[in-house]
């Protein structure tokens, strides 16, 4: 089995990478997805923040996200208009928390460690430019076969007890995030009903350098 190579976003890998995004979700608004246009706006606005997972020549997997500032105490958002126009016109340089925009892993190639590799990455990133840490809107996958009989919350609080296992929250409690709560309407998606986790990695090793001068 060939080593996967992880590397920075490439004029010549975008179109894979939009064709990822259908694969990835596909109960998910295409529009509200990751496509040519978007990607482009994301080589060239913070290419050093979006990380891809590579089988030879394939795009198996992305990891995205920009710089911005974050209001805990309104926390409520969708991902349209946190991130702006191609989902990446807010970045601003100067922002102290990478916010995730997009993670996508292809079915066949899931349990491979990419994801992990892909957190690992933004991590580095996050601690090299020295902000507070990681923000996302966690997509809640299993929401949809527990809808029914409980709310969007319930079923975080109970995911976060490890009551429910969720293989995407789960996966990112797993790897240090901390789920604060639901985001209602956070992208158009028929299985969870628009619902999300906001969850949040904090760095560490944050402002350590400052203290030392």
């Amino acid at each position: 089995m060939a080593e996967l190579a992880f590397v920075n976003i490439r004029e010549d890998l975008i179109s894979q990478m939009a064709q990822l995004e259908l694969v990835c979700f596909p109960t998910a608004n295409p529009d509200e997805l990751l496509g040519v246009r978007e990607w482009e706006a994301y080589h060239a606005t913070f290419p050093e923040g979006v990380f891809v997972a590579m089988d030879g020549p394939k795009v198996v997997g992305v990891g995205a996200g920009i710089l911005l500032d974050f209001d805990f105490e309104h926390p409520q958002h969708s991902i349209v208009s946190i991130t702006g126009e191609d989902q990446c016109g807010n970045h601003d340089p100067a922002g102290d928390w990478y916010y995730g925009t997009d993670i996508t892993v292809h079915p066949g190639y899931r349990r491979r460690g990419i994801g992990h590799g892909l957190y690992e990455r933004r991590k580095t990133l996050v601690r090299d430019l020295d902000r507070r840490g990681i923000i996302a809107g966690g997509h809640m996958p299993a929401f949809a076969d527990h809808k029914a009989h409980m709310s969007a919350a319930e079923y975080i609080e109970r995911v976060r007890a490890r009551e429910i296992y969720d293989p995407t929250l789960t996966f990112q409690m797993e790897n240090g995030f901390e789920l604060l709560g639901v985001l209602e309407d956070y992208m158009h998606d028929d299985a969870t009903d628009g619902w999300s986790a906001l969850i949040v990695w904090h760095n560490p090793d944050y402002g350590r350098d400052d203290d030392q001068t």
